[in-house]
C-alpha cells in the first residue's frame, strides 16, 4: 500500500469514528475525531461537512459556516455544503436571532467579571430561550446556579447541556462537582450509604462521574433514540438522514474545549455569590407569597433589572444616543438592585447622564424660549431627575418657569423654593424669588 492510500484510509477511519460519536451526541468527541480526519486529509469533504453539522448541533453557527465554506471552495460542485449554506442564507432572521444570543452570552461573561452574576443569570435565560442549542450558555448558567447554591436549577441546566453533548467533559465535570456539593449539603454518612445503591459510577479520563441509576437509564435510552439536533432551526430532513443512524458506542474525550475552559476559569476566579437583594427577593416569595408588599417589591426588582439590562444593551450596541439610554436608566430603582447590579448601574450613569443632561437641557431651553412649555417641562424634568443641581440650579429654575408658563403654579412654586434652598445668594436664587413674588401677586389679583 502506498503512502497516499494509507493517509486516506487513516482519514476515513477517524471520519467513521466521528460519525459514530455524532450518532450518540458525543459532540465533543466527534469534533476531535473529525479534526484528526482532516489533519490526515484536508480534502475529506464528508468529514468537513460533518464537522460543520456537529458545530451547528452545539449552537456554534459561525464555526459551522466556516467549515462549509471551506468545503465548498475545495469542491464547488456536487457538494451538500452548498445546500447547508443556502439554507442558512434563506433563514437570515433566525441567524440574526442566534447572533444576538451569542452577543448576549459574551455580555454575560463581562457581567460575571464585574460581580454581576445575578444579571448574567437573567440574561442567560433569555439567551437559551432564543437559542436552545447553545451548549455554552447552558453550561455557564449551570455554573452560576451552582455558585449561588441553587442545585436543582443547576441540575436542570446540566441535563439540557448533556442532551446536546452526552460526554462533553465540561458538562461531566460540572455534574461531578454538583454531585459532591449536593452530598455535602444533604449529607450524613448513613444517608450516603442508603443512596449508594441507587447510583452508578463511571470514569471519563481521570474523573469519576456519579449519576443516579434512573438518570443513567434515561440517558441510555436517549442514546438509541433518533436525534434531530437541528429541528426547528435551519437544516431539514436531508441533514437528519446524513447524521443520525442507530448505533451505540462508548468514547472518551481526549482534550478540553478551549473556549469553555477559558470562561470556566474566569468564573471560578470570581466570588461565588449572588447579590443579597436577589436572595432577599427569593425569601419574600417563599415566606410571604400572599403579601402585597412582597409582590410589589418583587415586581419593582424585576422591572429595575429589566430596564438596567435594556440600558446596558443599548449602550453596548452604540446605536442609541445618551438621552434615550438615560430614559431606561431613569426607570431603574437602584435600591432594588444587588451589589453587582448597582455597580453596573453606577458605571452606566457616570457615562450616560452627563451627556444626556446636556442634550435635554439644550432642548428644554430652546422649547422654553419659544413658549413651548409642555415640551420644555418634559426635557427639563428629566434633567432634574438626573442631576438636580445641573447648571448651578439653572435646570431647576427653568423647569419652574416652564411649569409656570404651562399653568402649573403649584409645581413652579416648589421648584422656585428648591432653587432658593440649594443655591442661596446666587443670581438663580434671586430670579426664583422674583418668580415666587410673581405667583403671589397673581394670586392676589385673582382674589
Amino acid at each position: 500500500m502506498d503512502y497516499t492510500k494509507k493517509i486516506i484510509r487513516q482519514s476515513n477511519y477517524w471520519y467513521n469514528d466521528g460519525l459514530r460519536k455524532a450518532q450518540i451526541r458525543d459532540m465533543s468527541g466527534a469534533v476531535l475525531s473529525l479534526r484528526r480526519s482532516l489533519q490526515y486529509h484536508r480534502g475529506n469533504i464528508a468529514a468537513r461537512n460533518l464537522l460543520g453539522l456537529v458545530y451547528f448541533g452545539r449552537g456554534e453557527v459561525s464555526e459551522a459556516l466556516v467549515e462549509w465554506i471551506l468545503s465548498k471552495n475545495l469542491q464547488p460542485r456536487d457538494n451538500i455544503a452548498n445546500k447547508y449554506i443556502e439554507m442558512v442564507q434563506e433563514a437570515a432572521d433566525e441567524l440574526e436571532v442566534m447572533n444576538e444570543a451569542v452577543k448576549k452570552y459574551n455580555q454575560c461573561l463581562i457581567y460575571c467579571t464585574q460581580d454581576g452574576e445575578d444579571m448574567a443569570i437573567i440574561q442567560l435565560k433569555k439567551v437559551i430561550a432564543a437559542h436552545p442549542n447553545f451548549l455554552k450558555a447552558h453550561q455557564l448558567l449551570a455554573l452560576l446556579y451552582m455558585k449561588a447554591g441553587k442545585y436543582p436549577e443547576a441540575q436542570q441546566a446540566l441535563r439540557h447541556a448533556r442532551r446536546l453533548d452526552t460526554t462533553n467533559e465540561i458538562t461531566l465535570r460540572y455534574m461531578q462537582e454538583l454531585s459532591q456539593r449536593s452530598g455535602r449539603q444533604n449529607g450524613k454518612k448513613s444517608k450516603r450509604k442508603r443512596n449508594k445503591a441507587d447510583r452508578v459510577e463511571y470514569r471519563v479520563g481521570n474523573d469519576t462521574v456519579i449519576q443516579p441509576i434512573h438518570n443513567f437509564v434515561q440517558e441510555a435510552a436517549k442514546q438509541i433514540r433518533i436525534v434531530n439536533f437541528v429541528a426547528g432551526l435551519l437544516i431539514g430532513a436531508a441533514v437528519i438522514g446524513f447524521l443520525v443512524m442507530p448505533a451505540i458506542e462508548s468514547s472518551q474525550i481526549e482534550r478540553k474545549n478551549e473556549q469553555i475552559r477559558e470562561h470556566s476559569q474566569r468564573i471560578n476566579s470570581l466570588e461565588a455569590q449572588v447579590s443579597a437583594q436577589t436572595r432577599l427577593l427569593d425569601n419574600y416569595r417563599a415566606a410571604d407569597a400572599d403579601s402585597a408588599e412582597a409582590a410589589q417589591n418583587a415586581a419593582s426588582t424585576a422591572d429595575s433589572y429589566e430596564h438596567l439590562l435594556n440600558a446596558a444593551e443599548q449602550y453596548a450596541s452604540g446605536s442609541y444616543s445618551e438621552d434615550v439610554i438615560a430614559d431606561s436608566l431613569l426607570n431603574v430603582r437602584r435600591d432594588c438592585l444587588g451589589t453587582g447590579g448597582q455597580m453596573q448601574y453606577d458605571s452606566l450613569v457616570s457615562e450616560v447622564f452627563p451627556v444626556a443632561c446636556e442634550i435635554r437641557y439644550g432642548s428644554g431651553t430652546e422649547s422654553l424660549n419659544v413658549a413651548n412649555y409642555a415640551t420644555a417641562v418634559d426635557h427639563l424634568l428629566r434633567v432634574v431627575m438626573m442631576n438636580e443641581s445641573y447648571d448651578d440650579g439653572g435646570a431647576l429654575l427653568k423647569l419652574a418657569q416652564a411649569c409656570l408658563g404651562n399653568g402649573d403654579s403649584a409645581s413652579a412654586t416648589n421648584y422656585f423654593r428648591r432653587v432658593m434652598e440649594l443655591f442661596p445668594g446666587t443670581d438663580n436664587a434671586a430670579q426664583a424669588s422674583a418668580g415666587l413674588d410673581a405667583i403671589a401677586q397673581s394670586g392676589q389679583n385673582q382674589n
